[in-house]
């Protein structure tokens, strides 16, 4: 189920093919001829942004929210399920909701700017912010996973040192900086692959709320494959970028393997 499709599309990836009439054999024409399109090179600047900027921000957000969920609060468990809720939300559900909220027109958002004095703003539907927008839309929902990660990690963290440190004086930041951090590390690492793994295969939200615009803003890599594949009718050419993201993503979890060869003391994967 999972070998021949990858092969097929290898295979195709060397072909020009409409998904209708016979293919014909075009060898590197199509590797070539992306590395040449301005489209593609909108894809992957697009990607590039999105990724730089959600990986980050949802690890600081995760582990900032981790942090303040792990103490004895009162329904710590209620605030748990409704940081986690949204990261189980389908991309679908969210971008539908997302797009009702913040149309120009009629959308909530834009009502309670305006009353409150404030200019209404394009959102989804403005090229110069479209992205930005997406961005938050995917840390609303993705740090929720981070989160749940983090508060196991922080159950790792020796109670023992932490009372030791206290008790020669160390402040919160030094707890954090000197024990804490260390302790959740290897996580951290985890994470920085996942979330980039993540980020570079979305494809829901792009095609239910934006479907790549404005101008072409939001057409991130997966779509921009989509796209050539199943709208412009030219699959060869878009299995040929989506072997390009799969060798980066190959790229991706053999560092992650490395990473964690690293960590073990014995020179084994865990």
């Amino acid at each position: 189920m999972s070998l021949i499709p990858v092969i097929w599309s290898l295979l195709l990836s060397f072909q020009a093919n409409d998904l209708v009439t016979p293919s014909r054999w075009v060898g590197m024409d199509n590797y070539s001829a992306l590395f040449q399109d301005p489209n593609f090179g909108q894809a992957v600047r697009n990607t590039l942004i999105y990724t730089v900027l959600f990986v980050p921000l949802s690890i600081a957000l995760g582990l900032a929210l981790a942090l303040a969920l792990n103490r004895r609060l009162r329904f710590v468990s209620l605030y748990r399920t409704l940081f986690f809720v949204p990261f189980v939300v389908s991309a679908t559900a969210q971008g539908v909701l997302f797009s009702f909220m913040l149309d120009p027109q009629v959308g909530m958002v834009n009502s309670l700017l305006h009353r409150v004095g404030l200019s209404p703003q394009g959102f989804l539907t403005d090229p110069a912010q479209a992205l930005f927008v997406l961005i938050a839309i995917t840390l609303w929902s993705g740090s929720g996973f981070c989160v749940v990660v983090y508060l196991a990690a922080l159950q790792d963290v020796p109670q023992t040192l932490l009372e030791a440190a206290r008790l020669d004086g160390a402040g919160r930041w030094n707890l954090l900086r000197h024990i804490v951090f260390p302790t959740v590390m290897p996580v951290t690492m985890f994470l920085l692959v996942w979330q980039t793994i993540t980020a570079l295969q979305v494809f829901d939200l792009v095609y239910v709320s934006t479907k790549g615009g404005p101008l072409g803003s939001t057409t991130l890599i997966v779509f921009f494959i989509w796209q050539q594949a199943f709208r412009n009718f030219t699959a060869g050419y878009g299995a040929a970028a989506a072997y390009v993201l799969a060798v980066v993503l190959l790229g991706l979890g053999l560092a992650r393997r490395l990473m964690a060869r690293r960590r073990s003391p014995e020179g084994n994967v865990r």
